[in-house]
């Protein structure tokens, strides 16, 4: 030993091609024109809050958080649904401890919040909110209501297909990304901009595959959704940024 060091060798960074890449504005999605930025964003260096805090481990999560479909002392109404996955880095390496958080609207498609008032009924025991940690192998689960679909007056006669938000956090909130699932087979594909903001190469990543293996009888249907921070696989975020949750 000499006591010399040899110089830290850093992996090319890989990101999706460019034409698979979500474009931050969609001129079909109409409210893109008003969140796109106008100009490059600038990067901020992390800085000691950003590196040592918030702490997001199972300490934070509460009894029943993986199960939305039992709330306020009661069953939610509709299709019971599992959904799984693993969530895995460019090299197909699991991603450990990683905060996952879901938001959906209820099997009548209407969401819990104080903007959404169109006339489908609120379930008193679902509000649509989850969240789990994966685990050694990177996975994590969910029992939850399959999602309804729901107006939302982008053009005419628009309705979203059926599909559950997802939120990542790595070990801070700085590490953030944000997608939505969908459902195979959905009607209502061709005509939202949402979805077909997503280059069609890449389109089959945001949708869920059906599995008979893992549905459990006389109980839930299951689904399992793979998400891919980086790489060629990249599962298609709305945040067009170069975040990772490690």
């Amino acid at each position: 030993m000499t006591g010399t060091t040899s110089p830290l060798v850093v992996p090319a960074y890989l990101r999706e091609a460019a034409d698979q890449r979500t474009p931050v504005a969609h001129p079909a999605y109409r409210s893109t024109g008003l969140r796109a930025p106008l100009r490059t964003p600038v990067d901020l260096p992390h800085r000691l809050t950003e590196i040592t805090g918030p702490v997001l481990g199972e300490d934070r999560l509460a009894a029943g958080d993986a199960d939305l479909t039992l709330r306020a002392g009661g069953e939610a109404l509709g299709q019971r649904i599992i959904v799984f996955g693993r969530v895995l880095d460019s090299g197909g390496r699991p991603v450990p401890d990683a905060l996952l958080e879901i938001w959906q609207a209820n099997a009548a498609g209407r969401y819990r919040h104080v903007v959404d008032n169109w006339p489908a009924p609120l379930d008193p025991h679902f509000d649509g909110l989850g969240r789990v940690v994966t685990d050694a192998l990177g996975r994590y689960e969910f029992t939850t209501i399959q999602p309804g679909a729901y107006p939302w007056g982008n053009h005419h006669n628009a309705w979203r297909p059926a599909h559950i938000h997802f939120s990542l956090f790595g070990r801070a909130f700085t590490q953030r990304l944000v997608t939505q699932m969908y459902f195979p087979g959905d009607p209502l594909f061709g005509q939202d901009p949402i979805f077909n903001a997503i280059p069609p190469t890449a389109r089959d990543r945001a949708i869920a595959t059906f599995d008979l293996s893992r549905t459990q009888p006389d109980w839930a249907l299951a689904y399992r959704w793979d998400i891919v921070l980086r790489g060629t696989e990249q599962t298609p975020f709305e945040t067009d940024d170069d975040g990772y949750v490690a």
